[in-house]
C-alpha cells in the first residue's frame, strides 16, 4: 500500500498543494466572535481550572485504590488520550482547555487590578526551543510506562504538583505564552495533533482548511524532532512492554530478587523499562536521521532536510496512538460515567450513575484489528504525503521524488514496526 501510494504521489503530486490549501476560508464573523469572546474563554478556563482542582484532590485525599478513584481514569485515558480525537477533529482547543495557564491568566488579572503588572525576568533562550516540553513529556511516559505503580492517586498526586510546579515557575520566568508555547508539554503535544485538524489559525482569524495542510512548511523549533520521537518512542515501547518477549526479559532481570528483596527488584524493573523507553525513543530519531541525511546525499542538497520532514511524523504519532490505544480509551472511558457521581470513591451517587455498567466488549477482536492496521496504513500513507508535499516545495521535480525513497523506506520500517508490536502486544 505504501509503495503504491508512493508510486501515486509521484506520477499525480507534482506541485506543492499543502501550502496553497493551508490559508483556507475564514469561519463566518459571528460565530468566530462567539468562539474568541472573553466571556467564553473565561467560564472555559475556570471550568478547566476547578477540573484540575478536583482531579488533585481526588488524587490527594480521595481512595487510594485506583479502580475506586477519578484521577487515574481522567489523567491517563480522559484527558490524555481522549484530548486526542477533539484535537485532531476541531483543531487547537487546547489552549482554551489548558488549565495551568487559566491559573496563570487569572494570576496576572489580579494582578494588573491591583496596579502590579508583571514583567517576566527572563527572556526564553531560543535555542532552546521545545526541548523542556520534549523533557517533561518524556516524564510524562516514564511514570506512565515505567513507575511501578502509575495508578496510584497519591503518585499521580505528586506528578500534578510538580507538573504545575514547574509550568507555573517556567510561565512566571518567561512568560505566559512563551512558556505554554515552548516548555508546557501538553501545549506543544497538542498543538501539533492540530495541524492535521480541518479547523485552524490564519493571520488572526479561524478558518475551514483541508486536512493535513496545517503541517505544511518547515518547523525549525530546536528539539522538534526530540518531542516526536517521544510521541512515537513512547507508544513504541508501550507496545514492546507488553510482548512476551519484554515479559521474559523483565522476569529474568527481577526474578532473582522478587522474594527475597522486592524492593531492589521493582527498581530493577524500572531501570529496565526506562532503558527500554529510551532505546525505543533513540530508534525512532536515529532511524529519521539516518533515512534524511542518505535522502539528502541522493539529491546532493547543500541544506539538511532533518527539519524539513519532522512533520511528516505527526500523522504517524497520531495513529499509533489511535491503533494502541482507542480500545482503551471506549471501555475504560465509559467509568467516567461512574466517577462523575463517586469520584473520591466516597461511597457517593450525586448523579445516579455511581452503578453504571460500561460495555466491555463494545467491538469484536477482528473489528479492533482490522482498524488497527487500517489506521497504522492510512496514517503512514498520510505522512508520506505530507513529505512528498514538502519535498516538492523545496526541490527540483526528479530529486524530489528521489528524496523520498529514503522516508518510504522509513515509512514501511514504522509500519512494520507498528504492526509487529501491535501482533505481539
Amino acid at each position: 500500500m505504501l509503495v503504491l501510494s508512493f508510486l501515486a504521489l509521484g506520477v499525480l503530486w507534482r506541485r506543492p498543494q499543502l501550502d496553497r490549501l493551508a490559508p483556507g476560508r475564514p469561519l463566518p464573523e459571528g460565530l468566530e466572535r462567539v468562539l474568541r469572546s472573553t466571556t467564553l474563554r473565561v467560564l472555559v478556563g475556570a471550568a478547566s481550572a476547578g477540573l484540575l482542582m478536583l482531579v488533585f484532590a481526588t488524587a490527594l485525599v480521595g481512595e487510594p485504590t485506583s479502580a475506586l478513584n477519578l484521577a487515574p481514569t481522567f489523567v491517563y485515558v480522559l484527558f490524555w488520550l481522549g484530548l486526542v480525537p477533539v484535537q485532531v477533529l476541531l483543531g487547537n482547543v487546547w489552549p482554551a482547555l489548558n488549565p495551568w495557564l487559566a491559573f496563570a491568566d487569572a494570576a496576572a488579572w489580579v494582578s494588573e487590578r491591583l496596579g502590579r503588572t508583571w514583567t517576566p525576568p527572563l527572556s526564553y533562550p531560543e535555542r532552546l526551543g521545545v526541548w523542556p516540553a520534549a523533557a517533561l513529556l518524556f516524564c510524562f511516559a516514564a511514570l506512565e510506562l515505567c513507575y511501578a505503580q502509575p495508578a496510584s492517586p497519591r503518585a499521580l498526586a505528586l506528578a500534578i504538583a510538580l507538573y504545575s510546579y514547574t509550568t507555573w515557575f517556567g510561565m512566571a520566568a518567561c512568560g505566559r505564552r512563551t512558556w505554554a508555547g515552548r516548555g508546557e508539554a501538553f501545549t506543544v503535544y497538542f498543538g501539533l495533533l492540530a495541524q492535521i485538524a480541518p479547523f485552524g489559525g490564519r493571520h488572526g482569524r479561524l478558518v475551514v482548511r483541508t486536512p493535513l495542510s496545517g503541517l505544511a512548511g518547515r518547523d525549525t523549533r530546536p528539539g522538534l524532532l526530540a518531542f516526536v520521537a517521544v510521541m512515537l518512542g513512547s507508544v513504541g515501547f508501550d507496545g514492546l512492554s507488553r510482548s512476551p518477549f519484554w515479559q521474559n526479559l523483565r522476569a529474568d532481570v527481577e526474578g532473582p530478587y522478587v522474594l527475597d528483596s522486592p524492593r531492589t527488584a521493582e527498581l530493577l524493573s524500572t531501570a529496565l523499562a526506562l532503558a527500554g523507553l529510551l532505546s525505543c525513543i533513540l530508534v525512532v530519531a536515529l532511524a529519521y536521521l539516518a533515512a534524511t541525511r542518505l535522502a539528502r546525499a541522493m539529491v546532493e542538497s547543500e541544506q539538511p532536510l532533518e527539519p524539513e520532514f519532522v512533520r511528516s511524523l505527526v500523522p504517524i504519532a497520531l495513529v499509533y496512538a489511535v491503533a494502541h490505544y482507542f480500545t482503551l480509551l471506549l471501555v475504560q472511558g465509559q467509568y467516567g460515567l461512574r466517577f462523575a457521581s463517586d469520584p473520591f470513591g466516597y461511597g457517593w451517587n450525586l448523579f445516579g450513575t455511581a452503578d453504571f455498567s460500561p460495555n466491555i466488549a463494545p467491538l469484536s477482536p477482528n473489528t479492533v484489528w482490522y482498524l488497527q492496521v487500517g489506521s497504522l496504513v492510512a496514517g503512514h500513507v498520510a505522512g508520506l504525503a505530507v513529505a512528498h508535499d514538502r519535498a516538492v516545495t523545496l526541490l527540483p521535480e526528479r530529486d524530489a521524488l528521489r528524496s523520498q525513497y529514503a522516508l518510504l523506506a522509513l515509512m514501511v520500517v514504522y509500519t512494520v514496526g507498528g504492526l509487529w508490536l501491535l501482533s505481539r502486544g
